[in-house]
């Protein structure tokens, strides 16, 4: 059996009310990145944020947590793009990383591009409302054919991330034009609760993705669940031949008494070798998907 790739998404954009734990500050995610790279993590995916937990989409505050955290662990590194764009600034996200990547000791491992747009309104099924209605995650095919380029310029792996089957059509569209090189690694990434864009945190909704991932392709996939526990899936993961990228970032895990992320990695763990699977470490992350 192949190795299981392991990410953690150790913060995203929540915030404490619904797990105290989120790692905000980059002492906390350096801190919470080798705690999860002992239990079993390969890659670290994060969000720089502020000491009171807003988004901080700058340089410095990338090279800050990348070094802090490369002081303390060998864990891959996968930073975020940034968040909503709209027209005149959606070429821009990708900069941050390329400067990175140009700047010693600081270079990301991989990066992704969520290939399509997407919307990101809020549905509350027991009040019947939706909130955040022209909320929209702009990823124009233009904004994605300059994010490929850039990031095969400076060598930085992209983690290609599928929110329904358009997007994985339009990320093989990119390994087709020969952008994106294999083995390619894929993200499915479902939704739920209150996020209804993605296909549904469900054995069926992974299943849709997959039936439309083509034989002939080198691609690695794997699937995290905004909103909605993919603990509870994990099995079936590592027997289909995935991987899995989780974290309290995604989702606070009430089921399992909202743990740290390095509770979560563990138990996570447990699982994935109780299917006869082994975790892959960043070595073997490096030569799974090639990495420069």
């Amino acid at each position: 059996m192949k190795k299981f790739i392991l990410e953690g998404r150790i913060n995203e954009y929540a915030m404490r009310d619904q797990n105290r734990h989120v790692p905000w500050t980059s002492d906390e995610i350096a801190e919470t990145a080798a705690r999860i790279r002992d239990e079993g993590a390969a890659i670290l995916h994060f969000h720089a944020r502020t000491v009171d937990g807003k988004p901080l989409n700058t340089f410095e505050a990338y090279e800050e947590v990348i070094t802090k955290v490369r002081a303390k662990s060998d864990i891959l590194i996968l930073p975020t793009l940034g968040f909503i764009s709209n027209d005149s600034d959606a070429k821009a996200r990708i900069d941050t990383v390329v400067k990175l990547a140009g700047t010693p000791g600081c270079k990301p491992d991989i990066a992704p591009i969520d290939t399509g747009t997407a919307n990101l309104e809020i549905y509350d099924r027991n009040t019947k409302q939706v909130s955040f209605v022209e909320r929209v995650y702009q990823n124009t095919t233009d904004s994605l054919l300059h994010y490929a380029r850039e990031l095969k310029r400076v060598n930085v792996k992209p983690k290609m991330v599928s929110w329904s089957v358009g997007f994985t059509r339009r990320a093989l569209m990119l390994m087709e034009m020969a952008i994106i090189d294999e083995p390619g690694y894929m993200l499915f990434h479902l939704t739920d609760g209150q996020v209804i864009t993605g296909h549904p945190a469900t054995v069926e909704g992974l299943k849709a993705h997959l039936a439309f991932l083509p034989a002939d392709r080198n691609i690695e996939w794997t699937v995290n669940a905004l909103g909605g526990n993919l603990f509870a899936m994990t099995d079936t993961i590592a027997r289909l031949g995935g991987h899995m990228a989780i974290g309290i970032g995604d989702y606070p895990y009430p089921e399992l008494s909202h743990p740290t992320n390095e509770e979560l990695i563990r138990e996570t763990v447990k699982v994935i070798k109780a299917t006869g699977r082994e975790m892959a470490t960043p070595d073997d992350v490096r030569e799974m998907l090639r990495l420069s």
